[in-house]
């Protein structure tokens, strides 16, 4: 191989960013935006939008600091996580359960295809009055909006997943002897998990939109009672923590989502997100100075004159 294709077939190899750069750019993304934050508001900046009605960093900064050292803040944390767990948990399995059966049986595709596409596309929390009537406790209410908020998007992505396969994988398995058991756990599942995950994803997103909203309305502990309580205290401070806090919630959740789903599907090839360079040849009015090391076989490069007498054989 010649320089230029070496030099070609690095750059094409070469896999960008280091994740240390990576990640300190990352930071330094957020430290922009905070710095953006605290000078705005600082300055008390009202051009069209009125960022002197904004809390400071620093005054987030102290809020926080005193919700963290409080019983209370510990308590939200916990009773939020335990809701949003349980409600998530429960729609991954049943949300997978049902898209697989909706994508592969007909019959379950007429009985309950209906159903569920009239009530999917009603809103969570507006199912809030139902819950409160339809469930003895606000807590297992809290649990049943988590749970409708992400069963649907976990159903559509797993039922479009698994409609997308390819039939030949499935008559593979037929032709050496497997049932029905054996394509789901050899075939469907497999082949279906990056769309699950990519609905898993989307679903426990909504999930923590549709919680918070729920503990506004009624709950009595909570990130997002807690939240609203400040709003009608008027503490703004207080706010911005309840808001931060879902925020990291909801990345720390997201991430783990994802992480579990690149370890499922690791077989799956994985492609960088820096662009690809194409490696630059030589020009065809440059002149290679030096011969090429190895020399194509005449055996394997045969002449225009053989190409031309095959194609004619063909013909013939």
């Amino acid at each position: 191989m010649s320089r230029p294709a070496k030099a070609g077939a690095r750059r094409l190899r070469s896999p960008g960013p280091r994740p240390v750069a990576r990640h300190a750019l990352r930071a330094l993304s957020l430290v922009g935006a905070l710095a953006l934050w605290q000078l705005l508001t600082s300055l008390d900046v009202d051009v069209w939008l009125r960022f002197s009605q904004f809390p400071t960093v620093t005054d987030v900064a102290h809020a926080f600091a005193d919700r963290v050292t409080g019983p209370d803040y510990w308590t939200d944390l916990t009773d939020s996580l335990t809701r949003i767990l349980t409600g998530f948990l429960l729609a991954a399995v049943l949300g997978v359960a049902a898209g697989i059966l909706v994508a592969r049986s007909r019959l379950a595709a007429d009985l309950l295809g209906p159903v569920l596409e009239v009530i999917r596309p009603i809103p969570a929390i507006a199912l809030v009055p139902v819950a409160i009537l339809l469930f003895p406790s606000n807590e297992q209410g809290i649990v049943f909006i988590t749970f409708t908020a992400a069963f649907f998007p976990v159903l559509v992505s797993t039922r479009h997943a698994v409609r997308a396969l390819t039939p030949v994988w499935e008559e593979a398995v037929r032709t050496m002897g497997g049932g029905r058991w054996r394509i789901l756990a050899s075939v469907v599942l497999p082949g279906a998990l990056p769309g699950i995950f990519g609905g898993l994803s989307v679903g426990i997103g909504v999930s923590w939109i549709c919680v918070i909203s729920a503990e506004m309305i009624s709950g009595q502990y909570g990130v997002g009672y807690r939240t609203w309580q400040d709003y009608t205290v008027v503490d703004y401070p207080g706010v911005f923590v309840g808001m931060a806090t879902i925020g990291v919630l909801g990345w720390l959740t997201s991430t783990a989502v994802e992480l579990v789903g690149r370890r499922l599907t690791h077989w799956l090839p994985r492609t960088s997100t820096a662009p690809a360079t194409r490696p630059r040849g030589p020009r065809p009015t440059d002149r290679p100075t030096t011969a090429p090391r190895t020399a194509v076989p005449q055996a394997t490069a045969p002449a225009a004159a053989d190409l031309e007498e095959a194609r004619d054989e063909h013909l013939v």
